[in-house]
């Protein structure tokens, strides 16, 4: 049986995004369903990710100074590859023109500038995203959303009156090598004696590249807002890969330096996970946060934005505290202090996400999306065929 061929794109390939995971583990279970993917990226940043036979990675750079102009040149480079390899579907990991699917990762550009100036619309950035973000989603446009969170579908929805039926839900979906083993101990008390953490010092996590979007900056005033007792026996550990340098220095004007560990981008998260009290993600914007679903996995509370995604799994779960819309530092500041003052609620919160966990399908995000995406390839293929 011949495979159906499938053309996946990406804006920026990096080793530690988890829309890049996402991206390959989707493409790996779509190769065992009888697919061959190429696998295209407008930047690259670090190695190409290793992939298996069936599964090809093309650096497809776009000409042009900004980012928008290299993503404008990547869609017409993209669009002469479609041309001559006859894919069945053409899935997008982000917002452009001519996909058959698009994995809705990226949160909506419409509502995050909606407060920008009117020199800011006439920008051609703006013009660039705006267009490619209708090409998606406006109503008469034929492109299946493979949702990942329930509230910028909202959003989506609301500007654009895009269709129900074009819409597919997708559970979130840990990654299994994500998971805490039932013996976890061991691994957080080596997590500990490696970064020179004592057993009896509380250990706040933030997991993430991007900082600004994170909201690093956020917890690091939250950690300034700290009591003296509290900040004295707490200590945030940040992984991620962004500008260090700057966020060190950040730390130490705001006199919290010591207490503040950059690990840089790990690959060893479980270990993190394992060695932590609180899971702190303060972000300006997520679309999802999937790292929330991985932290509510090892039974970490959490203290969570609301405007992030699957902020609604931590409210339900009651596994935690979420700050709301519109975004003000004393809250977080005080959810922070609540949260590492009181060991009794952290318990509550953890057993409750442990509950909530063992009940719901948090998951299956990979597997769902592959098994629409060929679904839509093999009718494509029987009506070309």
């Amino acid at each position: 049986m011949t495979a159906v061929k499938l053309a996946f794109t990406m804006f920026k390939y990096f080793p530690y995004g988890g829309l890049q995971r996402d991206c390959l583990r989707i493409a790996e279970l779509c190769l065992k369903a009888g697919a061959e993917i190429d696998m295209y990226a407008a930047r690259l940043q670090g190695e190409p990710p290793e992939t298996p036979a069936g599964i090809n990675f093309f650096h497809l750079p776009g000409k042009g100074i900004s980012h928008h102009r290299q993503y404008l040149n990547f869609a017409d480079l993209l669009r002469e590859k479609v041309k001559l390899n006859g894919y069945r579907a053409v899935v997008g990991f982000n917002k452009m023109p001519g996909l058959d699917l698009y994995y809705a990762a990226d949160p909506c550009y419409a509502e995050t500038v909606r407060d920008k100036s009117l020199f800011y619309r006439l920008t051609s950035r703006y013009r660039t995203l705006s267009a490619f973000e209708r090409e998606v989603f406006a109503p008469d446009k034929e492109t299946i959303i493979l949702s990942i969170s329930e509230v910028q579908r909202e959003f989506f929805q609301t500007i654009y009156h895009t269709p129900d039926e074009r819409f597919c839900n997708l559970p979130p979906g840990v990654p299994a090598d994500r998971l805490l083993p039932s013996d976890s101990s061991g691994m957080g008390d080596s997590l500990r004696h490696e970064l020179q953490i004592g057993a009896d010092e509380l250990i706040v996590l933030m997991v993430g590249s991007g900082f600004k979007r994170k909201g690093v900056d956020r917890a690091l005033k939250a950690f300034k807002a700290l009591p003296e007792d509290l900040l004295l026996k707490s200590r945030l550990v940040v992984v991620g890969d962004d500008r260090l340098d700057y966020y060190r220095k950040m730390a130490r004007r705001l006199q919290v330096g010591e207490r503040v560990i950059f690990t840089g981008g790990r690959t060893d998260i479980p270990r993190f996970l394992a060695a932590a009290d609180i899971f702190l993600h303060p972000a300006y914007q997520e679309n999802a946060g999937l790292v929330l679903i991985e932290a509510l996995a090892a039974s970490l509370p959490v203290l969570v934005t609301a405007v992030c995604g699957y902020s609604v799994h931590v409210a339900r779960a009651d596994a935690g505290l979420l700050v709301p819309e519109p975004f003000v530092q004393e809250e977080l500041d005080n959810h922070l202090a609540l949260m590492l003052g009181s060991a009794t609620e952290r318990s509550r919160w953890s057993e409750n996400a442990r509950k909530y966990v063992a009940e719901t399908d948090l998951f299956s995000l990979a597997e769902r999306a592959a098994e629409m995406i060929m679904k839509v390839a093999k009718k494509r293929d029987e009506v070309l065929s």
